[in-house]
């Protein structure tokens, strides 16, 4: 009732004003000024037998001021277009603060991990960097980083831009020539969009970097995936591994046992309270067989099953991930399918103030594929004299230690191990066990700057016992886009 009739009152002064300013036909500033007084003189009389029609009628007055007579609106809380009732609200910026200690790292790899509700990771806890698309719920950013990788090798390393243990030579006169090497393909970009929509928040990601050939830049995916709620689909990292676990190296490839795998794949996770989830997945299946040929062909019958029970605290994190496999080959004449599968456990624990330790631990037979060592190399399995297909056992680990020297300063001290089963259906050079050790020193005076030296050293030995080693030094500088 009060605002009706201030509003009437409101309209009638105002419709009164062109009135009287024909009639008196103000010809200077001093007149207006004195027609706009009056003005304001009766809207507060109206004001003041307002308030004593509502004190006599039992509600409350609302004070008057002589400056403004009217209520004025509350100013509009900004909002995303079209959000309504019944809609998630985009969690960009003001997502929940994770759960886990915040950490830094080169390679970043928690910010491109899928989590419940697309929340924060650990290594980019604020989402910074996202800008709203006018007239629409969607919000974007655009990431990446530059980075410049100077290798020297003591002796041949195999794999010239990444340490991969498994891939040194072993023997032979070109094994002792030292080696250096200058690129930048671990530079990568990103595309990241996230709504709200009426099943929960959808985020779409994309992410590539420039590892696709061994002797040039060609282009290649890491991730392309959407997640709307807690259901994943697309391309990106297996539901086995752990990203937050992954220890900091300059290095790009990471300790060789550690759980690690990009793979096509749909998962939905299930929010248990308390920072607990559990997250069911299918994934592209791929039997890596060892001495495939034109008469012995790997199949897959089945996609690869992963489950993943996962508790967060502010202490740290736990992940225990399971993976189940259809193994299978046809031959001439010939078939066999077995079933494999394995284990991994894996987490974080804040030590001290800002101090980290991770760690993994897998295990597992025809698990050769999810390890950082052996994916891609066709050690999931062998054919035997008589036919039948071996899931080849397979187990290591990793820790990781990393200490803040200061704000600007930190180290991290790395080891890792895996081990293949010996297996005579092998090829004497074949793959038998790795080791990987990393210290290295990394300086970040600035967000979107950071530069480093690591020392890095790796061993391989075959299933015949032969052994090689190498010493590697690398030092990077790498620009964040977004930081």
């Amino acid at each position: 009732m009060r605002v009706a009739v201030l509003s009437v009152a409101c309209a009638a002064v105002l419709a009164a004003a062109p009135a009287q300013a024909q009639e008196g036909a103000p010809d200077d500033a001093q007149a207006l000024r004195r027609e706009i007084e009056d003005m304001r003189q009766t809207l507060e009389r109206l004001q003041q037998r307002l308030d004593r029609l509502e004190q006599r009628d039992g509600s409350a007055p609302v004070a008057a001021t002589p400056s403004a007579a009217l209520p004025r609106p509350e100013p509009a809380t900004p909002a995303l277009a079209g959000t309504a009732a019944g809609l998630h609200a985009t969690q960009v910026p003001g997502v929940a603060q994770p759960v886990l200690p915040q950490r830094d790292s080169v390679s970043d790899p928690s910010t491109a991990a899928s989590r419940p509700d697309s929340a924060a990771g650990p290594t980019d806890p604020d989402l910074k960097g996202f800008f709203a698309i006018p007239g629409t719920d969607t919000v974007i950013r655009i990431g990446g980083y530059a980075k410049l990788d100077a290798i020297a090798d003591s002796r041949a390393a195999g794999d010239e831009d990444q340490f991969i243990p498994s891939s040194m030579p072993v023997g032979g006169s070109h094994r002792d020539v030292s080696n250096f090497n200058l690129h930048a393909k671990q530079t990568r970009f990103s595309f990241e969009a996230r709504r709200p929509t009426t099943h929960g928040n959808l985020r779409f990601y994309l992410e590539n970097d420039f590892f696709g050939s061994s002797d040039g830049y060609q282009f290649r995916l890491r991730h392309a995936y959407g997640q709307l709620g807690n259901t994943y689909a697309g391309y990106g990292y297996s539901s086995f591994m752990d990203a937050d676990s992954l220890p900091d190296t300059l290095d790009f490839a990471g300790p060789g046992g550690a759980g690690y795998l990009l793979v096509a794949g749909i998962h939905h996770s299930f929010a248990l309270g308390k920072g607990t989830t559990l997250t069911l997945a299918a994934e592209d299946p791929d039997t890596e067989l060892a001495g495939a040929s034109d008469s012995v062909i790997a199949a897959n019958r089945l996609p690869d099953v992963t489950v993943a029970a996962r508790v967060e605290r502010d202490w740290g994190h736990l992940q225990l991930g399971a993976v189940a496999r259809s193994l299978a080959y046809d031959g001439d004449g010939e078939r066999d399918r077995r079933m494999a599968g394995g284990l991994q456990l894996s987490g974080s624990a804040a030590v001290g103030e800002r101090d980290l330790l991770l760690f993994g631990a897998l295990g597992g037979r025809g698990l050769s594929r999810y390890t950082a060592d052996l994916t891609g190399s066709g050690l999931d399995a062998v054919v035997d004299a008589d036919g039948r297909l071996r899931a080849l056992d397979v187990r290591g680990g990793f820790i990781g230690y990393t200490h803040y020297w200061s704000e600007l300063w930190r180290s991290n001290l790395i080891y890792g191990q895996l081990t293949l089963e010996r297996n005579t259906a092998l090829p004497a050079d074949a793959f038998r066990e790795s080791r990987y050790g990393v210290f290295n020193l990394i300086w970040s005076p600035a967000p979107s700057w950071t530069m480093g030296m690591e020392l890095l050293y790796g061993r391989l030995e075959q299933q015949s016992g032969a052994r090689g080693d190498t010493v590697r030094v690398q030092g990077s500088l790498q620009y964040n886009f977004i930081k």
